[in-house]
C-alpha cells in the first residue's frame, strides 16, 4: 500500500529535527519494501557557511543521511525496531557522487530495499535533480539495543 507523508506526519516517526531533519516530504513509500522522498536544499542550511563559503555545495555525508532517514521511514512502516532498540547505520558501499548539490536543488531520493541477511538490511539508494542522477549507493542498518549505546 502506498502512501504520502508531509513534514507532520514524518516528525512523529522519525526522532531528527532541524538542522539535521533531511527528509521534508514522502512522495511514495511501500512499507518494508521502499520509499521517495523530497530534500528542498536551502542556502540558509547552516553547513553551508563552511562548506565551501562562496560555493556552497551539500556535504557528501548528508545526502547519504538524507537517504538514511527515508530508508528508516521504510523499516518503521512495518516492525521497525523494538522499543528498546535503535536502527543504526553500519556500513555505506560504493556511494558516488556525480554531481554536486547546489542551494536550491531538490533532492529526489529513491530507496530500495535490496538484502535481509539475518539481523542486516541494505537498501539500494539513487538521489536525483530534474532527473538527473546526482549520487547512489547503498546502506546497511541493523537495530541495536539502546543500553549497548547509551549505558543503562
Amino acid at each position: 500500500m502506498k502512501s504520502v507523508m508531509n513534514i507532520n506526519d514524518i516528525n512523529k516517526k522519525i526522532k531528527q529535527r532541524p538542522p539535521f531533519q533531511m527528509i521534508e516530504k514522502v512522495l511514495e513509500l511501500e512499507p518494508n519494501v521502499s520509499a521517495t522522498g523530497l530534500k528542498n536544499v536551502s542556502v540558509n542550511e547552516p553547513y553551508f557557511m563552511g562548506h565551501f563559503p562562496g560555493n556552497p555545495i551539500m556535504p557528501g555525508v548528508l545526502i547519504i543521511e538524507s537517504c538514511a532517514q527515508l530508508c528508516s521511514l521504510v523499516i518503521d512502516a512495518t516492525e521497525g525496531p523494538k522499543e528498546d532498540e535503535i536502527m543504526v547505520l553500519l556500513k555505506v558501499d560504493n556511494f558516488k557522487f556525480v554531481k554536486p548539490v547546489i542551494p536550491g536543488d531538490t533532492l529526489i531520493i529513491t530507496v530500495s530495499k535490496s538484502k535481509v541477511m539475518g539481523p542486516l538490511t541494505t537498501f539500494d539508494a539513487i538521489v536525483k535533480v530534474d532527473d538527473v542522477v546526482y549520487s547512489k549507493g547503498s546502506m546497511t542498518f541493523t537495530a541495536v539495543k539502546k543500553e549497548n549505546i547509551y549505558g543503562n
